[in-house]
């Protein structure tokens, strides 16, 4: 089955976003895909600021993306673009890294004001990587994923639909490229 792996991008691992994410790698998972997970902040910060692509590390994080057949990229947005953990983890991307991957954004900010932070600073980062087939993606709204008392994180019914049609247009789109490159 096909390799999916999800870049998280946000530098806090309590961060809500983490709800979409393991939303996003349940749904997958249950249709069969084997899913992974590289958590950016957890990479050495050393390693990311002194760009050691020969890090074992960083060494070992390109290799699960070398490996993927598609991508998830998840970031919150600070300052109308997706953080910069993620722009030092994809800077140590190799030139072509991207090049045969789908991959679906989902990003989480503040108001829908920065509702174009995928198509105008994530995608042109991505394309120069190589990725050519890159999803319209999902962009949240933070009042769409809350704590509840008890302290448990819910996803409204609106962005889990999104959620859902994003998921699945992905794992169509992963399911043939798996298909084609087993024939090939």
């Amino acid at each position: 089955m096909a390799k999916i792996v999800v870049i998280n991008g946000t530098p806090s691992l309590v961060s809500r976003i983490n709800a979409v994410i393991e939303y996003a790698e349940k749904a997958l998972g249950s249709k069969g895909f084997e899913v992974e997970r590289i958590n950016v902040a957890e990479l050495p910060p050393e390693d990311l600021i002194h760009t050691k692509f020969e890090s074992e590390a960083i060494v070992k994080a390109n290799g699960l993306v070398a490996e993927a057949d598609a991508l998830i990229v998840v970031s919150p947005v600070y300052k109308a673009s997706y953080t910069g953990v993620l722009k030092t983890f994809l800077d140590l991307v190799p030139q072509k890294g991207l090049a045969g991957k789908i991959v679906l954004p989902l990003f989480m900010g503040g108001s829908l004001a920065h509702l174009l932070t995928i198509d105008y600073a994530l995608k042109p980062v991505l394309s120069v990587l190589g990725a050519r087939h890159i999803l319209g993606g999902v962009y949240a709204v933070d009042s769409q994923v809350v704590r509840n008392d008890a302290g448990a994180v819910e996803i409204a019914e609106e962005l889990r639909l999104r959620l859902d049609s994003a998921l699945g247009e992905f794992a169509e789109e992963t399911e043939l490229k798996a298909g084609r490159k087993a024939r090939d």
